[in-house]
């Protein structure tokens, strides 16, 4: 893993506090082996104990909003509530079919967003990736490779996804991630520390559209703004997106009609950094 997070093109690191979930998951093995070692006997209970323990761990894992297993952003502080700002979230990408017409429509309403690319994906499309930045919007650290396994990789495996994404990131647009999100949500209990090496923040989401696997706009623009809110920290696809009965990728069809549901409203999107007035 690397120590240094100027090799990897991060802010400096800041210092980690270990979540509940972890402190205690520590605490419960520590007392299980003194357990063992005064009442061998009692081993039944042990085991027992130390099962409960790494389903806890595991659910937390697969709840993706939760703060059990560290710091998540799920809305925006209540000085950008007051602005009137939510945040639009773009993952997946970059994509060089449909990213750029998601650009364009953010640009035709004059709203910002932060987009969490892969890193391979990146590499592959650094252009795309320059004109996301060069448009205002923010670029961030979606993994390198976006593994479904990622939420079960061990200490040294994960820095090295969070490490290579942050490079390549960093330089293509000049300036390297301030926020990350883990694939698909699933946060592995190892993550923190990491992200707390490397300077990087945690991000979920207030609500999601489900628009990688629903086929209805009608559907996915109703879980978009049911309660819709200053504040909010929204989550689309410009990549994996799921298309529509008539052909048409699921990004594209609901774009437009949250951003004038926006506009009504009187919210503006904004970058995560703008959102939470970092340099």
């Amino acid at each position: 893993m690397t120590d240094n997070p100027e090799a990897a093109g991060s802010a400096p690191g800041r210092r980690w506090h270990p979540a509940p979930a972890i402190r205690l998951s520590v605490a419960l093995h520590a007392a299980s082996a003194l357990t063992l070692v005064i009442q061998p006997a009692l081993w039944a209970w042990v085991v027992m104990a130390l099962a409960a323990n790494h389903l806890i761990l595991i659910g937390a894992v697969f709840w993706p909003r939760g703060a059990f297993l560290g710091p998540n952003i799920t809305r925006l502080p209540a000085e950008a509530v007051a602005r009137r700002e939510i945040v639009l979230t773009f993952d997946d990408g970059p994509d060089p079919e449909l990213t750029p017409q998601v650009l364009a429509l953010l640009d035709r309403y004059r709203m910002k967003a932060s987009f969490f690319c892969i890193g391979e994906k990146a590499e592959a499309f650094p252009e795309i990736v320059k004109e996301i930045a060069r448009r205002g919007h923010s670029v961030e650290n979606h993994s390198a490779r976006h593994s479904y396994a990622f939420a079960f990789y061990g200490l040294s495996r994960l820095a090295r996804e969070v490490d290579a994404a942050q490079s390549i990131i960093g330089r293509i647009t000049g300036r390297a991630p301030g926020f990350f999100r883990a694939p698909a949500g699933f946060r592995n209990p190892l993550l923190d520390l990491v992200l707390a090496k490397r300077g990087l923040r945690y991000v979920s989401w207030t609500r999601r559209g489900y628009d990688t696997v629903c086929r209805d706009p009608r559907v996915v623009i109703d879980k978009l703004t049911g309660g819709l809110a200053a504040g909010d920290v929204l989550l689309l696809h410009d990549g994996s997106a799921a298309r529509t009965a008539q052909g048409q990728a699921m990004v594209l069809a609901v774009l437009p009609l949250l951003l004038e549901r926006l506009r009504r409203q009187g919210l503006k999107s904004v970058g995560l950094r703008t959102a939470l007035e970092l340099p």
